[in-house]
């Protein structure tokens, strides 16, 4: 099997991928025996040649020795090894039962043991949840409560066979699961969350897709605890559990799920240590070493010709009540073939033969449980037996798929029981004032960090040390409060790690504002809370494991659906198979590249490709998100936030300069809704719009032609050079007329600095009634020069032809259009009517005025105007004359705030169930009027150049219905119709200054997109 996964080929993987992603589609019509490798079972192999050959080989004693199954650890040390091996040498046992340690450890041990065994072991786990329940470097996947929420229960068809597939790579031939106890006591110390639920028509078939799925993969299955551990109050593995239920309850709640499974060639049993005095109530005799369970019902009423395993006979279930030896006795007068980690193999073997010996037990028993041990070990291939090839295991036990599978269980599981007026998923993020409380930590959760990837609420902690009614006081001031019960855990005993606290404190907190309250703990734990009627919403989460938490959060927003029903029932109110369905994809969604249909190891490139740019000095760091059909599968910051060496790591929540990508992300979605409204026309002119520009040879320039950068504009005008004065041998240089080009500026840096001074008439140092707009720490200038600006664009020269050539002007003409016809200002406009409305809550001008200067990117160092580190404001000369506010530069923002505006886009102007911009405009915006003109550009948007011989703001492999546009200051952000494609790259590769043109010779951007679209396995030329 190993040797096939390494032939696995991209199609391969995302035929699996559609078929998990749609297993709805299949559900109705699923049936396990169809899905089989074979339909063989261990019992037909009882008499066949290689058990009869093996079996003929073992001595009387060495038949004995098969029946022991002992356990093995790979995280202890020499002395516990040598007794393994002692013991396989000595006694010849049939198997070994791995608890605790590493996978490599494991395999290398397992190899070891296999090759001093006479016949080849029979190697064990307890891995109800997959093998990271117990070794570490592995995957868990969620335990069987929360499994028991799933309505598509053909999902666990497929997790039995990835944890067979685990099992079998590493020489795994049987896992002690699935559980099928009837969860019927909410008290129960052991089940619990071990338990898919307390309906046995549900158990029985959760259990039965479970266990075909391993079997599938030849891997036995032992389903537990028999005769049925749900309806217990102790733990068997401290004392012997009393089940008081009725031969005729037992009958038919409790062995139901059993007979379901033995119907469809269940391979095992494990019979629990219980008391049944209904069936048996010989003293202190547990169900495991019962002849009458076992035998007359397991046996003979149940049919059932699997093999029957003890549970480990060091439990005080049955250790405290029967002496090593007698034990062992007991379980196989009862009808056990194997005796699950005996605490003396020496002991009960003296006493097995005894047995033989006085006719207790007879030779053609043992004889009979070897040959159905040999026949299991053939069935699970152990007589074409290979030694474990330790080379990629780690990788194999965590490949993409199965973390896909794994998250797919959890998404389907979390269960919304309670939703007044459908405040999930939340929306209004404009309007409402949302706060999130931590309980039981102190420091952030994974649940936190994922509600902050949709909206920058503000966040506290909630433990012992709170003062209660101070936090509630600062609540009350909040619309609606996201509360996280953490810190939980399985025992109902202990409220599940609840305190009364904070039950308290939830309880008061909902008199006073909306509370969306989620549980990471089983169902039960939600029926000590108070007043629970005066919730807004309730979310069981079931357990607390940092992706379970993430998705949680991503149900919240809307970005995943709610899906779950109880599989308990918590108490009256909240009952079984109880839960409200919520809408999914409404919001970006974080997940992983095989979601959405990416090769992860394609994206490795891009690590080096950064990493060199770096190394170069091209650029100090960056953020990188990208996300396809609405699916992030890459969000990663490289590098420092500068070169220095006491520079910061670059973090998801740094914001940067955005410069021209001010344009798609302010101006023109300000213009496209305006368009929506019917209160631009972008065919008119723009003196329709500007009166003061009639009379001009700008008069008949038409919108359009400003979207499309064909309007005969400059490309730039330095305003600032004016405000300035040369200092002696500067003047030559400052004579030329203020229609020079920018690079201009750039040649002569060195020389300007320090060679001018500001004209008084035009700053000061300080705000006043005239000096209103902020050019930098320290730096005003006249609010009038704002008009300044605009005029200096009215009396510029018009280029001799209508072609393409970019320029900003037309985009600060724009700008002024804009709160022209709203009459509201530019920032507030876009803030109100898309950023905080999208939750992007980085995204906008004035970032000081919102945000801590730390966590601002140092853009650049600005040694020819403002004379110093530009932190917080807008490197671009003319944006910062404006006070900071244009159309063409001035907004800041995050990589992950501005994939939502461009997620937006791609969804035809919708986004967390709000429509923005009309479809039809978003496609007309995105199109390429003139592309026959030679003008490749969008309305507004840059486009790929179709002239092989210029160059290419897009990658070589982005479609001709991609869109996006890139800033001075190094970011760039591009979108793909055609693929879901979209990529954000932000960077201050300005920093410390504009000289630096290496990012541009690299070619990084246009790279990491085409390595992201080649990365796509269903690109349109592999369909």
């Amino acid at each position: 099997m190993y040797g096939f996964y390494r032939k696995i080929t991209p199609s391969i993987i995302f035929g699996f991928l559609v078929f998990i992603c749609n297993t709805n589609l299949v559900c109705a019509a699923f049936d396990p025996k169809d899905h089989k490798i074979d339909d063989t079972h261990p019992s037909d192999y009882l008499y066949s040649a290689w058990v009869d050959s093996v079996f003929n080989s073992l001595t009387p004693d060495e038949r004995i020795g098969q029946l022991f199954f002992i356990q093995a650890y790979s995280n202890m040390d020499k002395k516990h090894v040598d007794g393994i091996v002692e013991q396989i040498k000595k006694y010849k046992v049939g198997g070994v039962i791995f608890f605790q340690g590493g996978p490599k450890r494991q395999a290398l041990l397992t190899n070891r043991y296999q090759q001093l065994s006479k016949t080849p072991l029979l190697i064990g786990i307890d891995a109800e949840w997959g093998l990271g329940m117990r070794l570490d470097s592995c995957m868990a996947f969620p335990r069987q409560m929360m499994l028991g929420a799933l309505e598509d229960m053909s999902m666990l068809y497929w997790m039995g066979n990835e944890i067979g597939l685990q099992c079998r790579r590493m020489g795994i031939h049987l896992n002690f699961a699935p559980v099928v106890d009837i969860n019927n006591n909410p008290q129960n110390p052991v089940i619990g969350n071990r338990s898919f639920g307390e309906d046995k028509h549900d158990v029985a078939q959760r259990g039965l897709m479970y266990m075909s799925g391993m079997q599938r993969q030849h891997v036995l299955t032992a389903a537990k605890h028999f005769p049925g551990h749900g309806n217990t109050s102790t733990d068997s593995h401290n004392t012997l559990p009393v089940v008081n239920n009725s031969y005729a309850s037992l009958d038919s709640v409790e062995l139901y799920p059993y007979k379901k499974l033995i119907e469809n060639d269940l391979t095992g049993v494990l019979a629990a240590h219980l008391y049944v005095p209904s069936i048996d109530s010989t003293p202190h005799l547990a169900s495991s070493i019962s002849p009458r369970i076992l035998k007359d019902i397991l046996r003979d009423s149940l049919e059932f010709n699997g093999l029957i395993y003890t549970d480990a006979l060091n439990m005080k279930g049955v250790s405290a009540y029967h002496k090593s030896g007698e034990l062992e006795v007991k379980a196989l007068e009862a009808g056990v073939d194997v005796l699950l980690m005996p605490a003396d193999v020496p002991q009960a073997m003296k006493a097995i033969k005894a047995a033989i010996a006085n006719g207790r037990l007879s030779q053609e028993q043992i004889d009979l449980s070897c040959r159905k041990i040999l026949a299991a070990k053939q069935w699970a291939g152990l007589n074409m037996y290979r030694p474990i090839d330790t080379m990629g295991l780690i990788d194999y036990l965590n490949s993409p798929t199965t973390d896909l599978l794994n998250r797919q269980l959890i998404e389907a599981s979390i269960t919304v029981v309670q939703n007044e007026d459908s405040i999930l998923p939340l929306q209004d993020l404009d309007k409402e004032h949302t706060a999130v409380v931590l309980t039981g930590t102190s420091t952030p959760t994974h649940f936190l960090e994922t509600l902050r990837l949709y909206e920058e609420n503000d966040y506290y902690f909630f433990d012992d040390t709170t003062n209660e009614s101070d936090l509630l006081e600062e609540l009350s001031h909040y619309s609606r409060v996201i509360v996280g019960i953490h810190n939980t855990n399985s025992s109902p005993a202990r409220n599940y790690g609840i305190t009364d606290k904070t039950i308290s404190m939830v309880s008061r907190l909902s008199q006073l504002t909306n509370v969306v309250l989620c549980v990471f703990a089983p169902p039960y734990a939600i029926h000590n809370f108070h007043h629970k009627e005066d919730l807004a919403a309730i979310v069981v989460s079931y357990q607390e494991s940092p992706i379970i938490q993430s998705y949680t959060a991503q149900l919240l927003y809307g970005a995943v659906p709610g899906l779950g029903k109880l599989p308990v029932s918590a108490d009256s109110t909240y009952s079984y198979h109880m839960g409200i369905h919520t809408p999914g994809g409404w919001r970006l969604k974080y997940s992983v590249p095989v979601e959405a249909g990416v090769l992860e190891y394609k994206l490795a490139a891009i690590d080096s490709l950064v990493q060199h740019a770096i190394d170069v000095h091209a650029i100090p760091g960056c953020q990188i998100v990208a996300a396809r059909n609405g699916v992030v599968f890459l969000n990663k910051m490289y590098g420092h936030i500068g070169y220095e060496k006491d520079a910061d790591l670059v973090q998801p929540q740094h914001i940067y300069d955005l410069a021209s990508v001010t344009k798609i992300s302010a101006t023109l979605p300000a213009i496209m809704y305006l368009y929506d409204k019917k209160q631009i026309d972008i065919r008119k002119r723009v003196s329709d719009y500007l009166p003061y520009l009639e009379d001009s040879d700008k008069e008949k320039i038409v919108l359009i032609d400003l979207l499309t950068h064909q309007a005969r504009l400059q490309p730039s005008i330095n305003f600032y050079l004016p405000t300035m004065e040369p200092i002696d041998s500067a003047k030559q240089m400052f004579s030329r007329s203020f229609d020079s080009q920018h690079t201009i500026r750039l040649a002569a840096n060195k020389y300007l600095n320090n060679n001018v001074q500001y004209k008084a008439k035009y700053y000061t140092p300080f705000y006043d009634g005239i000096h209103q707009l902020q050019v930098a720490d320290g730096l005003f200038v006249l609010t009038s020069y704002r008009d300044t600006v605009f005029q200096n664009i009215k009396k510029s020269s018009l280029l001799s032809q209508k072609r393409y050539q970019y320029s900003d002007l037309g985009f600060i003409l724009l700008y002024q259009i804009a709160e022209q016809v709203r009459e509201q200002p530019m920032d507030e406009f876009v803030a109100e009517r898309f950023y905080n409305r999208l939750g992007a809550n980085t995204l906008g001008y004035h970032p000081l005025w919102r945000f801590s200067r730390e966590r601002i990117v140092p853009t650049a160092h600005d040694t020819i105007f403002r004379h110093q580190w530009l932190r917080g404001y807008v490197h671009d000369e003319t944006a910062a004359l404006m006070g900071g506010i244009s159309g063409h530069a001035g907004l800041f923002g995050s990589a992950n705030d501005l994939a939502k505006l461009m997620q937006m886009y791609l969804n035809g102007g919708t986004y967390g169930g709000e429509r923005y911009i009309e479809k039809e405009t978003i496609e007309y915006f995105t199109s390429s009027p003139f592309v026959r003109q030679g003008n490749r550009r969008g309305i507004g948007f840059d486009k790929p150049e179709p002239d092989p011989k210029k160059i290419n703001p897009a990658g070589t492999l982005a479609s001709s219905k991609s869109f996006g546009h890139s800033g001075f200051t190094g970011t760039y952000t591009w979108a793909d119709p055609e693929t879901g494609l979209l990529f954000v790259f932000l960077s201050n590769r300005v920093n410390p200054d504009a000289s630096n043109s290496k990012l541009s010779d690299l070619n990084l951007r246009t790279q990491i997109f085409d390595i992201l679209v080649d990365a796509i396995i269903d690109k349109p030329e592999n369909k």
